[in-house]
């Protein structure tokens, strides 16, 4: 029975795929709560089948300052969505997710991470009711109540970035 067991987990493989559906989703997020440091040209949504992990949603991946000066590039961040359970979720809870995988992207989007003493639930929550109010009602003014909320956080927290 090991065997069996041991044979499994070495046969699984992680397929990678290209997620526009999220990319569309991670654009209108930026767009409508005005995360203007995210440079969505560095940006890119991987969707993942197959991973082994029991509670992840989703990651934020990035290529670190050694990877950008050996290779000569800006800083790329991935986020990438794990199908088997990010797929099954609310709109409503996916909204949340990438919420939370876009805050660990610092203001400097220099291929560091926020990290989650200020990337948590009650943070997402408080950004998803703003995303939510914003994209249903169309009001740009609440644009600069989020902005507000961010720059507090980094009074508190200098030398890290936005989320």
């Amino acid at each position: 029975m090991l065997q069996q067991w041991l044979a499994g987990i070495f046969n699984m493989s992680i397929k990678y795929e290209i997620a526009d559906d999220i990319m569309k989703r991670l654009f209108d997020i930026t767009r409508v709560l005005g995360m203007e440091h995210v440079r969505l040209s560095g940006v890119y949504a991987i969707r993942s089948r197959g991973s082994g992990s029991r509670r992840t949603l989703a990651r934020c991946h990035a290529l670190s300052k050694i990877w950008q000066l050996a290779l000569g590039i800006k800083a790329v961040y991935l986020i990438e969505v794990i199908s088997e359970k990010f797929d099954k979720m609310s709109t409503e809870e996916q909204d949340k997710v990438l919420i939370h995988e876009l805050m660990h992207i610092p203001l400097s989007f220099g291929g560091g991470f926020k990290h989650h003493d200020f990337v948590h639930d009650r943070n997402v929550e408080k950004i998803y009711r703003k995303y939510s109010e914003l994209k249903g009602n169309n009001i740009n003014s609440s644009v600069n109540q989020v902005k507000e909320e961010i720059q507090k956080h980094e009074q508190k927290k200098k030398g890290f970035g936005w989320f």
